[in-house]
């Protein structure tokens, strides 16, 4: 293998560790834990946060405590700017052809990179909705349909909100079954 080929192998690897919590130095998960007990305590918590994400910039796991402490908060919009790092981060360790083709079936199922991506355009187009963004949240849903075909991460529930908002269907109003699959949500 050629050592370009190599180091983003490596690099790959040691990004789909990390969605699964591995690599963390012990130092950076001790900032994320100590947050975790001061969530309660918003001006020690996120600073905390932001030491964590400055300490590993390209490591999953300070971004997604930093998301959900924005989420939580509700302040969606930089919860939706920290989801917008994480995509990136997540598209450059997938490798400049990521999404070319649609990942297999079994990757959509089982790899962690590829799920990291795939929820977390899943989660953007959420938070999209959410912010009354509904044309950016339509692209993240038409993205994350033509990646994951056969709907592993449940974005086609997504959508279907979408087209039910966008028809002006009330929350408690009969639609279709909410079934699992892009069929059932139309586009």
């Amino acid at each position: 293998m050629h050592a370009d080929g190599l180091r983003f192998a490596n690099d790959l690897a040691a990004f789909a560790d990390g969605v699964i919590g591995a690599g963390l130095s012990p130092q950076v998960e001790a900032l994320i834990q100590e947050a975790g007990r001061l969530h309660h305590l918003p001006q020690q918590a996120l600073p905390l946060l932001e030491q964590a994400r400055a300490a590993a910039p390209r490591h999953p796991a300070p971004l997604i405590a930093l998301y959900r402490y924005y989420f939580y908060s509700h302040d969606l919009a930089l919860a939706r700017a920290t989801g917008e790092n994480a995509l990136a981060i997540a598209r450059t360790a997938l490798g400049p052809n990521f999404g070319d083709q649609p990942p297999s079936h079994e990757a959509t199922r089982t790899d962690p990179a590829v799920r990291f991506y795939l929820f977390t355009l899943k989660g953007l187009a959420y938070l999209n909705m959410r912010l009354d963004d509904m044309a950016e949240a339509r692209l993240l849903l038409s993205e994350l349909r033509r990646l994951d075909p056969q709907d592993h991460v449940s974005g086609a529930l997504l959508l279907q909100v979408l087209n039910r908002h966008e028809n002006g269907l009330p929350e408690g109003a009969p639609a279709d079954d909410p079934v699992r699959g892009w069929g059932s949500a139309g586009t």
